[in-house]
């Protein structure tokens, strides 16, 4: 018998805008997405994956290494495999075709990052009413690496916010940020030392906002392990964010916790 159903949002993005012009090719990364969701699966949760556009969200060709995976070959090929095959994984739906159904089937919300949702779910409307039941309801609310970034989606101008970002307009944001569901809640995202790095090795450029600044600009007390890349995991009430890749193991811990507690009161 089922614990419970977590959904799993996802992003439809693939590319991302670059300062000076151009942009870099990005996507959801692979060990981000699979290991919370597979750990949710062996605590005896199911899982729906939804997107805003209903398809399949593209992995990150950088995340798709071994190294992601603690060099575990067996891990990384489960992984795979799991991503590629598994009905969780394939049978997408739109977020509106969730909140059409009701969102009240759902005992805790999960967001993969990679550069991903910076783009689209973080200005997605839909992902905003999912956020803010998630809240309202009390229920675990677990975000990875770029993933908190789709907070900012409870907004009542999520667009407007993050337009005001791109065009480097910092008093306009934090004034968009003022009516915020989740001001004043402590958490973590992937670093802006750890995007610096990611910008010279893999992005090719520099991106228009690192995710502490939009978030702090929203209200938020952004903390940061000052060790990039290691497992950091913030927990403050229903809100359950972790900082990089290296957090995927004890995020999904974090989580799965959360869920037990909340099914035993």
């Amino acid at each position: 018998m089922t614990q419970g159903t977590v959904l799993v949002v996802g992003s439809n993005a693939t590319q991302i805008e670059l300062q000076g012009g151009g942009f870099a090719k990005i996507g959801q990364y692979l060990n981000e997405t699979v290991v919370p969701t597979l750990a949710l699966i062996e605590a005896g949760y199911d899982v729906v994956l939804a997107t805003p556009d209903g398809t399949k969200p593209t992995i990150d060709e950088v995340s798709d290494t071994v190294g992601h995976f603690g060099g575990d070959e067996a891990a990384y090929q489960r992984a795979k495999r799991f991503f590629a095959e598994d009905p969780a994984m394939n049978q997408v739906r739109t977020l509106r075709s969730v909140i059409d159904d009701g969102l009240e089937r759902y005992a805790g919300v999960f967001v993969p990052g990679g550069h991903a949702p910076a783009v689209d779910l973080m200005q997605d409307s839909d992902t905003g009413v999912i956020l803010r039941y998630f809240h309202a309801a009390a229920k675990p609310t677990a975000l990875l690496c770029h993933g908190p970034i789709a907070i900012t989606a409870a907004l009542t101008d999520a667009r407007a916010f993050r337009a005001a970002l791109i065009s480097g307009d910092e008093a306009k944001a934090a004034t968009l940020g003022g009516d915020w569901i989740y001001a004043g809640y402590r958490m973590t995202v992937f670093s802006s030392s750890e995007e610096r790095a990611a910008e010279q090795s893999l992005l090719g450029g520099e991106l228009y906002f690192h995710m502490p600044q939009a978030l702090e600009l929203a209200g938020a007390k952004v903390v940061t392990n000052p060790v990039d890349f290691a497992s950091h995991v913030v927990v403050d009430r229903e809100l359950i964010t972790g900082q990089n890749p290296s957090s995927d193991h004890d995020l999904a811990k974090a989580l799965i916790e959360a869920l037990d507690r909340a099914r035993s009161v």
